[in-house]
């Protein structure tokens, strides 16, 4: 990212931006008109002075070498992270380097940009005391507190069987007329017996006897993996460590990341944002070069604020990662930083859509309640299927439709746009519903498209 002759490209920097309005606005900014005394400087850092309404410019400072992703700062009253000037800054250095030339820093960006180096090692300093300090807690009372909680799950998840079991007593037509409220109250049981993971999953099943035509038979396939759920609590016991671990997770119970450090070349193959009414998700999928391995990170965000980690599509990390218990060892955290991130053309290799289906089969045997896997197709070809569109193999007589969700994207033209009749690499989430795209690649060489 310090390398100043590699450019980004405009998608790569308006995939940071938290909304529409801020990629509208942001692109206005990223012309030379507004700007003064721009710079930058070779660890990576950029600055400069953007016109606004009020009489003095905004100062704006941008840090892309961070392996969390770029930082801002920003003298304009928005709360939008990043705001449009940051977004307009970088789109000025992506599209011409002169424009953004090497320089001193200003008084202003260089106490930001020391500030920000001073504090990142005073984290890295306290990260090791916290550790060595935790270490030297009570684990006499942090037992006892794990058992009262395990004892409140083990109650709330024991009233969710009752629950579950007056209901198909009762009919799956009570559900339906009972609305949200069963639901809601439900959930917010759950949330009293500490188990967050239950109280989702409940809560999720209040919407079903809306969602259409077969809702019947999504309720009751849900109403399922919830039952499993609660069995493999109640009997976890019983259970294999990794599948036990598995069911902790899935029941909302933190757990670190405690898994040995993997070190390898992290390609960023996709980045996108889920959010509801008190949280916005963010997941950023990663592939090792050397370790040939798929891994998640998850940032999060207050309702309504993007997460502070970003990471656009194409850039490589030299770092270590650690894996989170269960779930088939996806979800990590992300470690310690070799090198500044850069850019690259490296894809993940494609396999066919067989076997993408295949191996969505396998990791159901060590998580049951898992709704997709990442999986990179190679050679695939979208077409229309009907009303829906689907993948189909150019090197096999078989094919993978687009989940719903796929089909009302508007990435779904860009991928038809990029492959144009002819086979491109895609990477995206395989699951029971279909094949969600994140991210293509063309035919041969070229930069990534991203689709999300």
């Amino acid at each position: 990212m310090t390398q100043q002759g590699v450019r980004w490209t405009a998608d790569q920097v308006l995939a940071l931006a938290p909304d529409a309005a801020s990629r509208k606005a942001g692109s206005k900014l990223g012309a030379a008109g507004p700007w003064s005394e721009t710079g930058s400087s070779d660890d990576g850092t950029m600055w400069g002075l953007c016109k606004g309404s009020g009489s003095r410019p905004y100062q704006t400072v941008v840090d892309v070498a961070d392996v969390s992703g770029p930082a801002y700062a920003c003298s304009c009253p928005s709360r939008k992270f990043p705001c449009k000037h940051a977004l307009g800054l970088l789109l000025l250095w992506a599209a011409d380097l002169g424009a953004v030339p090497r320089a001193e820093a200003p008084d202003w960006a260089g106490q930001w940009i020391t500030g920000r180096r001073e504090r990142a090692e005073r984290k890295k300093e306290a990260g090791g005391s916290a550790d060595a300090a935790g270490g030297a807690g009570d684990p006499e009372a942090a037992r006892r507190r794990a058992e009262r909680r395990a004892e409140r799950i083990t109650a709330g998840a024991t009233e969710l069987e009752q629950r579950l079991a007056d209901l198909l007593r009762d009919g799956l037509a009570g559900a339906e007329q009972a609305g949200y409220a069963l639901w809601e109250e439900t959930a917010a049981r759950m949330v009293d017996a500490q188990a967050p993971g239950l109280a989702a999953r409940a809560r999720e099943l209040g919407a079903l006897p809306a969602s259409g035509p077969g809702w019947p038979v999504r309720l009751l396939e849900e109403c399922a993996l919830l039952h499993l759920l609660d069995q493999g609590w109640l009997r976890r016991e019983r259970l294999p460590d990794a599948l036990a671990a598995t069911v902790r997770s899935r029941v909302g119970l933190p757990a670190p990341a405690d898994g040995p450090p993997v070190r390898d070349r992290w390609l960023v193959l996709a980045q996108y944002d889920t959010a509801d009414t008190r949280l916005t998700t963010r997941r950023v999928w990663l592939y090792g070069a050397e370790s040939r391995r798929t891994a998640l990170l998850l940032s999060y965000g207050a309702a309504g604020r993007a997460p502070e980690l970003a990471l656009p599509v194409g850039l490589a990390l030299d770092a270590e990662v650690s894996s989170y218990p269960g779930a088939g060892g996806q979800r990590v955290a992300l470690g310690e930083q070799f090198a500044p991130p850069a850019w690259t053309d490296a894809r993940p290799p494609g396999v066919t859509t067989s076997r993408a289906v295949a191996r969505y089969g396998e990791a159901l045997r060590d998580d049951p309640w898992l709704e997709s896997v990442p999986v990179a197709l190679g050679r695939v070809v979208p077409v229309p299927d009907g009303d829906s569109w689907q993948l189909a193999d150019a090197d096999e007589d078989t094919a993978l439709p687009l989940s719903p969700a796929a089909r009302n994207r508007p990435g779904l033209w860009r991928l038809v746009a990029l492959a144009g009749g002819r086979p491109v690499t895609v990477f995206g989430e395989c699951g029971h519903r279909g094949f969600t795209p994140l991210t293509a690649w063309p035919d041969g060489q070229g930069p990534a498209v991203t689709l999300c």
